[in-house]
């Protein structure tokens, strides 16, 4: 059998405070697709600078995270609803596990096109530009879920295992 490896998953910790590196994922990822975004508005002549590109930034990753929440809570632990319904609070207890790629894809294209609506910019435009950071967001979650110990399959007996 091969033995899966255990890598801690708290980055760092000072007293009660953990920082885990699936939040350093998200970080590296939100920082990434800025870096990307300013060079392909450059490229592409959007005008997405300054202080709009990082509103852009920021309410995307608050969908995304508010999306990915909700979508584990609905997509996975629907059965549990009623638990959600008694303590609202675990609904923003990221902290606990619990995030969903396609609600956090659903939760920034719904911020996406809300932005775009409110600051009068040309949706396709924008989302061809931000869609180049999708790959780089991914990998790094990947990481983050190995790091986790979420990726590896159950244990099996069988001889080739």
């Amino acid at each position: 059998m091969i033995p899966f490896p255990k890598i801690n998953p708290n980055l760092i910790e000072i007293g009660p405070i953990h920082l885990r590196w699936y939040g350093l994922m998200y970080v590296l990822s939100f920082l990434a697709s800025y870096l990307l975004i300013a060079k392909q508005s450059r490229a592409r002549r959007i005008g997405l600078r300054g202080a709009l590109l990082q509103d852009l930034i920021f309410f995307s990753a608050l969908g995304l995270i508010i999306g990915a929440r909700l979508g584990y809570i609905l997509f996975y632990q629907f059965h549990n609803f009623s638990f959600y319904l008694q303590h609202p609070l675990e609904i923003i207890a990221v902290w606990h596990g619990g995030m969903s790629f396609h609600g956090g894809l659903i939760g920034a294209t719904l911020a996406g096109i809300l932005f775009c609506r409110l600051r009068h910019l040309p949706f396709w435009e924008v989302a061809d530009t931000v869609i180049v950071t999708a790959p780089i967001g991914l990998g790094l979650g990947r990481l983050g879920n190995f790091i986790n110990g979420e990726l590896f399959g159950r244990t099996s007996s069988v001889p080739w295992a």
